[in-house]
C-alpha cells in the first residue's frame, strides 16, 4: 500500500511560529493552504491568476511584517485574516483600475481588516522604494557589498575574499562607510 504524501494546512500557531523563524517550508505550506481561496476571490472579481499571485504576495508581506513587529494578535482564524487582507487589497486595486462595480462576490465570510495594517504596509513600500533608489545611485563596490551582506546573507569573510580586502575587519570598515553613504542618499530623497 503506497502512502500518499500531502502537505496539510498548518495550525495558526505553527504558521505564526514559522513566520517568526523565517521558515521557508512554513511559508510554502501557508501558500499551498490558502492561495486557492484567494485565487477564487480574485478570479470571480475581474482578476487573473497573476493578479491573485500579486495580491496574495502582498497579503503575506502584511502578515509577515505584523508578526515580525511583535504586535500581531489573531482575533480570527489565520485563513480569515489572510482572506480579509486580500479582499481589501483587491478592492483597492479594483478601484484604482476603475473596474469595481460596487459589489464584490465573496466566497466566504470575511473579517474587516484594520486600515492601519494596510497603511503601514504602504508606508513600508514607500521606504523600500526610497531604499532601492538610494542603492541604485550608491555605486560600486558599495552597492554589491550592501546587497551581499544584507540581502544575500554573505559573511564578512566571503565579502573580504570577493573584493580582495586584506582581512574581514577592513571589509567591515568598508561596509560601515558604505552604510553611511547609503543613509545620506536615503535621507536626501
Amino acid at each position: 500500500m503506497s502512502k500518499h504524501i500531502s502537505i496539510s494546512a498548518p495550525t495558526d500557531n505553527e504558521a505564526i511560529l514559522g513566520i517568526l523563524n523565517n521558515s521557508e517550508s512554513m511559508l510554502k505550506r501557508i501558500y499551498i493552504a490558502y492561495f486557492p481561496m484567494v485565487l477564487q476571490l480574485v478570479i470571480s472579481n475581474n482578476g487573473s491568476d497573476d493578479d491573485a499571485k500579486d495580491i496574495y504576495q502582498e497579503a503575506i508581506i502584511v502578515l509577515y511584517n505584523k508578526v515580525k513587529a511583535g504586535n500581531f494578535e489573531l482575533s480570527s482564524k489565520l485563513k480569515t485574516y489572510i482572506y480579509s487582507v486580500c479582499r481589501r487589497l483587491w478592492l483597492k486595486r479594483l478601484s484604482q483600475m476603475s473596474r469595481y462595480g460596487g459589489d464584490i462576490h465573496d466566497i466566504q465570510e470575511y473579517l474587516p481588516v484594520n486600515e492601519d495594517d494596510l497603511l503601514s504596509h504602504e508606508e513600508k513600500d514607500i521606504q523600500f522604494n526610497k531604499m532601492e533608489g538610494a542603492l541604485s545611485v550608491l555605486g560600486e563596490p558599495c552597492k554589491t557589498i550592501i546587497e551581499d551582506f544584507y540581502i544575500h546573507n554573505r559573511s564578512m569573510q566571503e565579502i573580504c575574499e570577493k573584493f580582495g580586502y586584506t582581512n574581514a575587519d577592513n571589509a567591515k570598515t568598508q561596509k560601515y562607510k558604505c552604510l553611511q553613504r547609503l543613509k545620506k542618499l536615503f535621507f536626501q530623497q
